[in-house]
């Protein structure tokens, strides 16, 4: 077993959101709540009523869950890779395309039951717009803080409550994290021109950008849907029976372009941090095994 990428994952989920977790909340905001047309008017408008801490709210807590979910990702998807090339009965050559794909699938659906619980609390806070400044007349906060937001959910809606939106993440997640991994893997594959030499620090941050960037490209619908099953009832009556529902209102009343109006704010901020991302978890991986410098490209094959 692959130990060290679960630590790794871990350090370079954590670096991951503290690069990302503004333009998160934009996208967020964007994706939940219509008096937000654009980034640009998000960004100003939140700035204006909350100042810069309204663009970090509910992060104490993703950074943990992150940091746990990064690690499972990263795991397991490195494990699923060495399991299928030793069903396969080749367990010191190079995988396959396919075994890629699979191993970043897999990933994706084993972290949604640590991701869940942490995900609605840093969504639910992300969208509450209430400041806690003394001088502002708008209505209290209803969540004082992640561990408070936690508290109430489970007390309001039961522990299912923390899992709700857990069926769009898993819809999101194995696809996107497969799509994620067979585009950082092909692209390292490219520079590497088919032998093993060492890459540089430049292409592993440009191929885990354009990772970033591709994965969010197949995620974003069921990321929108995920996010306004979470805040569903949060803020006022229920709108959404279920699932299926939330998707079929959200067209009906919106249009099918609403699934993709937060893809511009995805691509700029996984751009940036998935580059951290890959390049912390490349950087302690390699620390870990004691390699030398530089960075072995993945070992895809082209069967």
């Amino acid at each position: 077993m692959h130990l060290a990428d679960f630590v790794s994952g871990s350090f370079a989920g954590a670096c991951g959101v503290a690069v990302g977790y503004p333009l998160d909340t934009v996208k967020v905001r964007i994706q939940t709540q219509k008096q937000f047309t654009g980034v640009y008017q998000c960004v100003v408008e939140t700035f204006s009523k909350e100042g810069v801490h309204g663009f970090f709210k509910g992060m104490s807590l993703p950074i943990a869950t992150v940091s746990m979910t990064s690690s499972v990702v990263f795991g397991t998807y490195r494990n699923c890779l060495q399991c299928l090339s030793q069903a396969r009965g080749a367990c010191c050559g190079p995988n396959t395309k396919l075994e890629v794909f699979l191993s970043g699938m897999a990933s994706g659906v084993a972290q949604v039951s640590v991701m869940s619980p942490g995900d609605i609390v840093k969504v639910r806070l992300q969208c509450q717009t209430e400041s806690r400044r003394a001088l502002t007349k708008t209505p209290t906060p209803k969540y004082h803080g992640p561990v408070h937001c936690l508290l109430t959910i489970v007390k309001q809606e039961g522990l299912l409550g923390l899992y709700r939106g857990a069926l769009p993440i898993m819809l999101r997640d194995g696809p996107s994290y497969a799509t994620y991994f067979l585009t950082y893997a092909t692209i390292c594959e490219w520079f590497a021109g088919g032998n093993k030499k060492k890459l540089d620090w430049y292409v592993v941050m440009l191929a885990g950008g354009i990772a970033g960037m591709a994965g969010w490209t197949i995620g974003t619908p069921m990321d929108v849907i995920k996010a306004r099953l979470q805040m569903d009832g949060a803020r006022e009556t229920k709108k959404y029976k279920g699932f299926f529902h939330c998707i079929a209102e959200t067209a009906r009343v919106e249009g099918t372009g609403v699934f993709f109006r937060s893809l511009g704010i995805n691509w700029l901020r996984a751009f940036p941090v998935n580059m951290v991302v890959f390049f912390t978890y490349e950087v302690l991986t390699g620390f870990f095994q004691a390699g030398d410098e530089g960075v072995d490209p993945p070992q895809l094959g082209l069967e």
